[in-house]
């Protein structure tokens, strides 16, 4: 058993931490900006609520992070109550916020100084996958922190792996999302001409899904899709900020993503149908609109 902090209980990190305290049996303390919140996961699960990052990472073994975006990362880290401020020597941060990998170096680096290790673990599964305790946590940082810490972040994850070093978590990150956007915008192609053919969609789906179209996404937001359910957890405003981070490293490093930036605009339609807390699968709403 380790002592544990989660710094933020939005929609992941309240499943994240509480897989912590329950599957992996860790002794956790939790920090929210909705102290009421970190209350209620207490009465839930048992812990400590700390009202400030920098109480909630005092003595800690493991430092866990979940936020919105860098600005939020920074702020429960090294702002004037951060994290960074209260953490003992030897402790190590897991930062699970999609987020960019440079506040992701930066981070580590500045972690390293003060002899903390950070790394940089952003996780695929969505809302479903957080609950389940069946993420996926793409991993960047120095390996002997990461071995150390992999055994506590499996408490809520089927898997993950240290793919290089500070920065490649959130790299990998990114990879993902470019797969999903492309995915989902085919998929929603596919069943909009399905639906002016004429055809039983359902029955072409549960076909076409064990053949080389077949992906989690048809498996598992292909009928909800037809019947426009998008309640289903990652929210188009979340993914326009992932979008925006991959779109912004890619003018850095050269990489071309057309496809990425065609989306990327489709989803700014589905916001302006009011579609901002529609999951990402709602890409098909502005065909069908």
């Amino acid at each position: 058993m380790a002592k544990v902090a989660f710094l933020g209980l939005g929609v992941m990190g309240y499943p994240m931490a509480g897989h912590l305290r329950n599957k992996g049996g860790h002794e956790v303390t939790v920090y929210n900006r909705t102290l009421a919140k970190a209350e209620k996961w207490v009465a839930q699960h048992g812990g400590k609520a700390a009202r400030t990052p920098k109480e909630a990472a005092e003595e800690q073994d493991f430092i866990f992070a979940c936020v919105g975006n860098d600005d939020d990362l920074r702020a429960v880290m090294t702002g004037p109550d951060g994290a960074f401020h209260g953490a003992k020597a030897g402790a190590i941060f897991v930062d699970n916020t999609t987020a960019s990998a440079e506040v992701a170096r930066e981070l580590h680096v500045t972690a390293q100084k003060k002899g903390f290790a950070f790394i940089d673990a952003p996780v695929s599964g969505g809302q479903a996958g957080a609950e389940n305790g069946v993420l996926t946590v793409m991993c960047g940082g120095d390996a002997e922190p990461y071995a150390r810490a992999e055994p506590v972040i499996m408490s809520f994850a089927r898997a993950c792996r240290l793919l290089g070093p500070s920065g490649a978590g959130q790299l990998t990150k990114m990879m993902n999302q470019i797969c999903i956007a492309g995915l989902v915008q085919g998929l929603s192609e596919a069943i909009h001409f399905g639906k002016r053919a004429g055809l039983d969609i359902e029955a072409v789906l549960e076909v076409i899904s064990k053949g080389a179209a077949g992906s989690w996404q048809m498996e598992n937001r292909g009928r909800t899709m037809s019947q426009a359910k998008f309640d289903f957890g990652f929210a188009v405003d979340w993914m326009r900020k992932d979008l925006g981070i991959v779109l912004d490293e890619a003018r850095k490093n050269g990489a071309h993503l057309p496809v990425t930036a065609l989306v990327d605009q489709f989803y700014s339609e589905v916001q302006k149908m009011g579609g901002n807390r529609w999951d990402t699968s709602s890409l098909i709403a502005r065909l069908d609109r």
